[in-house]
């Protein structure tokens, strides 16, 4: 179980104008401004749930996934997942959950698939008999085949991404974060990735929470829905409550996302 209960975190960045003089003067005087990435979020998720976590660029999904991840620690707030604190228990907390960021790579650029799946497995300690299984289920479920053998720089994005879910799930975990995992994919690999994250739910009753832009992965995977804007809250409920703040009859799932962001002026 997921529990997030008034988690805060806010970032610095440095602001400049262009030009040599101003360069110069930022050596002496950085301007900093307060950048508010999450606003006193709470939610909830159960075990076996698959939601959707949407917003604008710059929302605060990122920041909550790897807040989640143990990545980041959040200026205050709690947030515990299968009863362990991320950023306090990390060693712990990373072999109960997979991750995948959609424009990160966590497979080795110059060897074969396999070679980065085997370090994978000596990293989480997987025993030899769980790994080899796994491994059989994942290479049948996203058709991986002779990509094993392949180096990754020299595979396709949809073919890296079937790689990188297989590679987030070799050590079994019960929490899945998937970080836009079918961006820039064609219709062909979308439907294939969006087909195994519903097995892989279904059949192992893996919590899945998705971010992500394309609300077709929405409509096809999550039953409860997460908005998010400027860093707050601002929905949580399942997708037909979603789809009754439709402006129109007609409306698709993409203009109904639009119509909210300008009600809450996000």
């Amino acid at each position: 179980m997921i529990q997030v209960e008034h988690m805060n975190k806010t970032f610095k960045v440095a602001r400049r104008s262009a030009g040599f003089s101003e360069a110069v003067k930022a050596l002496f005087h950085r301007e900093m401004e307060l950048i508010k990435a999450l606003n006193d979020i709470s939610f909830t998720i159960g075990d076996g749930e698959m939601v959707g976590y949407i917003g604008p660029n710059g929302a605060g999904k990122s920041s909550t996934i790897k807040i989640l991840s143990g990545i980041l620690t959040p200026d205050n707030g709690t947030c515990k997942i299968n009863g362990r604190i991320p950023w306090k228990e990390r060693k712990e907390h990373v072999k109960d959950i997979g991750v995948v960021f959609g424009q990160r790579s966590q497979l080795w650029w110059d060897v074969p698939i396999l070679d980065s799946f085997e370090l994978l497995r000596d990293i989480y300690e997987i025993p030899t008999h769980q790994y080899q299984e796994t491994l059989d289920e994942l290479t049948g479920l996203l058709s991986l085949g002779e990509l094993l053998r392949t180096p990754a720089r020299q595979l396709s994005l949809g073919q890296r991404m079937r790689c990188e879910i297989a590679a987030s799930l070799l050590h079994r975990p019960k929490v899945l974060f998937l970080d836009e995992p079918t961006i820039g994919l064609d219709a062909v690999s979308k439907l294939a990735v969006r087909d195994f994250i519903r097995k892989q739910n279904k059949e192992h009753k893996t919590t899945v929470l998705l971010t992500t832009h394309d609300m077709q992965d929405i409509d096809a995977l999550a039953d409860r829905v997460l908005l998010i804007g400027r860093g707050r809250l601002l929905l949580d409920g399942t997708l037909s409550d979603l789809k009754s703040h439709r402006p129109s009859e007609e409306a698709t799932l993409d203009e109904i996302i639009a119509a909210l962001y300008r009600d809450y002026r996000i």
